[in-house]
């Protein structure tokens, strides 16, 4: 709730010496690796020797979050040494350049992660989101090191460890008999092998992400899918997964969630989909999926309807259409987020059809949205706006839109709609759900029906007015 940077080094230390000892969790966006050491070695008072110093601070932490600017072996160690009930430890760092040797994690500071043996979740991620930086000091030899001490670990998740090879992770799933969620992030030398003999384990994964895991086919799918227990697969930008691996996927019934963004995959592979996991979904993502067409609405729903389905990005689909959105608006499928950003033939029809969509077939209550991403879509015009704003999407929080097609048109449509969030600068709407499952976005305010409010307050329409809305909205469905 407060800027880090705004304190000096030795005063910030100096502030958390006060916190209160039953402090069980703690998350912090941004601190540096230096003022975080700082903080967890206990200072050493003017009457005692460095051989007895004061009681660390935060004794009773389970959970630490923290996004530094280099994840070190100093850091490690002091965590290790000082935060002694730690059950969850979540690390990210994001350097703008190679760090140095004493900078940097090696094998040495990874061998002293779980120290005290109580770790369940343990993420390291080194983010390539400034520069395109690694984990070069460590291999498959401190991954062996690690894994000595983390056979009760429940999930883990690694991020740019680009020495690590097959080996490496192969040594984590068969020492982790306990573990559950797995998470591997630039996994450069990462490949089929893993999972080659994963029938082997006593594993019974739910949560499986392969982010740019370039090394990956469909065979590694097909192997993955043995785990009948999966609810969660990512599989964003592993480019040379096609078709085949969607047949694997459609044999898991409990999968919930499914990520596929920059796969190779065609309308013809969705169709296995609706012929099984696609009935128990509720989060499906093809973005940049370059092949898919408007075919690939009818190729997933084919007439059997998954009413579970409540969040879907179709983001940045060059050959999908209005013509799409209004077969999805038919479907009457009660999405409550839709991505469609970045899509060149996407238009006014598609927020007339999507404001239009009847939920129950008995009465026209409005549309289920919460989330409708168009920034970017190359048909959308002024026209558009008439359709965005009361009684029309209702339960909308969150629009993304591009700015620059009337600035007065998206101020007045902010002011109309004051609890529904206007983004037109192209950022995420919302939390993001892909990244962070375990978090769930909640508002402060609440929830409100805009749609109910309209009837019962009586805005300024006239009968005919009413009558005219409805008849529009049956036209188009006709």
């Amino acid at each position: 709730m407060f800027d880090v940077s705004v304190f000096l080094r030795h005063k910030f230390a100096r502030v958390w010496s006060l916190a209160s000892p039953s402090l069980i969790s703690l998350e912090i966006g941004y601190i540096s690796s230096l003022m975080l050491t700082e903080l967890l070695s206990p200072a050493v008072g003017p009457h005692q020797s460095s051989n007895h110093p004061q009681p660390s601070i935060l004794p009773n932490l389970q959970k630490l979050c923290l996004s530094v600017d280099y994840i070190t072996d100093t850091m490690i160690s002091t965590i290790s040494k000082y935060l002694t009930s730690l059950t969850h430890l979540d690390l990210r760092d994001s350097p703008i350049m190679e760090p140095r040797m004493a900078f940097d994690l090696t094998n040495n500071g990874l061998q002293q992660v779980n120290a005290h043996g109580k770790l369940k979740h343990l993420c390291l991620v080194r983010s390539q989101e400034i520069a395109p930086t690694y984990f070069k000091r460590v291999n498959d030899l401190g991954i062996l090191l690690m894994a000595d001490k983390c056979s009760n670990m429940e999930s883990i998740c690694l991020g740019g460890f680009c020495q690590v090879t097959d080996t490496g992770y192969k040594t984590i799933l068969h020492s982790c008999s306990k573990l559950y969620k797995l998470k591997v992030f630039h996994g450069t030398h990462l490949t089929n092998l893993v999972f080659h003999d994963i029938n082997a384990t006593s594993l019974s994964l739910t949560h499986v992400s392969l982010r740019w895991c370039n090394l990956l086919t469909n065979l590694a799918v097909a192997h993955l899918a043995s785990n009948g227990n999966l609810s969660t697969l990512d599989l964003r930008d592993c480019r040379n997964l096609g078709d085949y691996s969607l047949r694997a996927i459609n044999s898991l019934p409990k999968l919930k969630s499914l990520l596929l963004d920059g796969c190779d995959i065609t309308d013809s592979g969705l169709s296995h989909l609706s012929k099984g996991s696609m009935k128990t979904l509720v989060s499906l993502s093809v973005k940049g999926c370059k092949k898919l067409t408007d075919r690939c609405i009818s190729s997933l729903f084919d007439g059997n309807s998954n009413q579970e389905l409540r969040q879907l990005n179709l983001s940045n689909l060059p050959n999908l259409s209005d013509g799409a959105i209004f077969l999805l608006a038919k479907s009457r499928i009660p999405l409550s987020e839709l991505r469609l950003r970045q899509c060149p033939l996407i238009g006014d029809t598609s927020v007339m059809a999507l404001a239009s969509m009847q939920i129950d077939e008995n009465v026209w209550c409005g549309s289920s949205l919460k989330v409708l991403d168009i920034y970017n879509c190359g048909g959308i015009t002024q026209l558009a706006f008439r359709w965005l704003k009361k009684p029309y999407f209702p339960r909308m929080r969150w629009l993304g839109i591009t700015g620059s097609l009337n600035r007065d048109v998206v101020d007045g449509l902010t002011r109309s709609r004051p609890y529904m969030h206007v983004a037109t600068r192209g950022e995420e709407l919302g939390m993001d759900q892909w990244d962070n499952s375990e978090d769930i976005y909640s508002q402060d305010y609440e929830e409100v029906d805009e749609f109910e409010e309209w009837l019962f307050e009586g805005e300024d329409m006239s009968d005919d007015d009413m009558v005219d809305v409805l008849d529009d909205v049956a036209d188009l469905f006709e």
